[in-house]
């Protein structure tokens, strides 16, 4: 097999779950030479893998006719062994069709059992490319970046909604007691940049100056080296969370509507769960149907600073 087109998830997180897979991929052939198609984000975690020789942004969406625009790109990008995707959606499997592919997968859930997502896009590969390989380690091929003294990292946001955010007052009163420990860095994408004013203005407010607010300001490859390299990382479920469980960094996860046996961090044993039992989750809704939160908002700070006794 010489080489393979993988069209990713959109969503950061997502993405990062795809890597054992994909890495098993390679363990079974080498030399292969893979494509990746898709969004700007996701996509952005392969610039540096050495196995991917292509990257092409998914664009389909700014295009008069999207249909038009993926038969055209699926053609354009001529011949390969094997075209798969990990995503679901009825244009991703009409892009598959299109291409010129000997062999054709498209992404489907093989048991209605609670497993981690990870295992899901394995048992996918394993089905498509005829292995029996384990989902491993997730991978990103960058380097961590060395942060000259012990750094804590807290991550407010989370893209698919604000149910799955802790409260920026509660993030700022963890990184307040640890400050003394620990540089801080606030993170976040373009969408979080609110949110970690508000956790900066509470860390002013409490005379802490040793903190770096870097949400909104960098790419995904600096994201990724910047976490890779922290002593510790706070973060609800998200993009980031998953980069943290990549780079094995010590984490606290704060779940609340979402799944955690399905998205939680996948093989960091350094990582840990702070949630709440409650009969309304999960709810997997990107806002609170009941309009209570309460399954964020009864996290206490003293909830986190305690899961991170049992890792520090």
């Amino acid at each position: 097999m010489n080489n393979i087109l993988i069209e990713v998830p959109t969503w950061l997180g997502d993405c990062v779950m795809t890597t054992p897979a994909i890495e098993n991929i390679i363990k079974s052939y080498p030399n292969v030479k893979i494509t990746i198609f898709g969004a700007f984000v996701s996509t952005a975690i392969f610039k540096e893998h050495p196995n991917v020789e292509k990257i092409v942004l998914d664009e389909s969406k700014k295009a008069s006719s999207r249909l038009k625009w993926i038969y055209k790109q699926a053609k354009a990008l001529g011949k390969f062994d094997v075209a798969i995707t990990f995503r679901r959606t009825f244009f991703s499997r009409l892009f598959i069709w299109f291409t010129q592919a000997t062999t054709k997968g498209y992404y489907r859930r093989y048991t209605k059992e609670v497993i981690h997502q990870a295992i899901r896009y394995n048992d996918f590969v394993n089905k498509t490319f005829k292995l029996d390989s384990k989902a491993q380690d997730l991978k990103i091929y960058f380097e961590p970046f060395n942060h000259e003294k012990p750094t804590l990292g807290i991550n407010p946001g989370a893209s698919y909604g604000s149910a799955k955010r802790w409260y920026p007052e509660k993030f700022s009163k963890v990184a307040t007691e640890l400050s003394r420990q620990y540089e801080i860095i606030i993170f976040g994408g373009p969408a979080e940049v609110d949110m970690a004013k508000d956790i900066e203005k509470e860390l002013i407010k409490a005379n802490i100056t040793n903190y770096q607010n870097i949400a909104g300001k960098t790419s995904i490859k600096e994201l990724c080296e910047k976490i890779g390299g922290l002593e510790l990382f706070i973060t609800g479920d998200s993009g980031p969370m998953h980069v943290a469980a990549a780079f094995k960094v010590p984490t606290v996860a704060i779940f609340g509507p979402t799944k955690d046996k399905e998205t939680s961090q996948w093989m960091n044993p350094q990582g840990r769960i702070v949630k709440r039992e409650m009969e309304c989750a999960p709810c997997m809704k990107r806002t609170c149907p009941l309009e209570h939160h309460e399954c964020m908002k009864l996290i206490e700070a003293e909830d986190v600073l305690h899961k991170i006794k049992e890792i520090h």
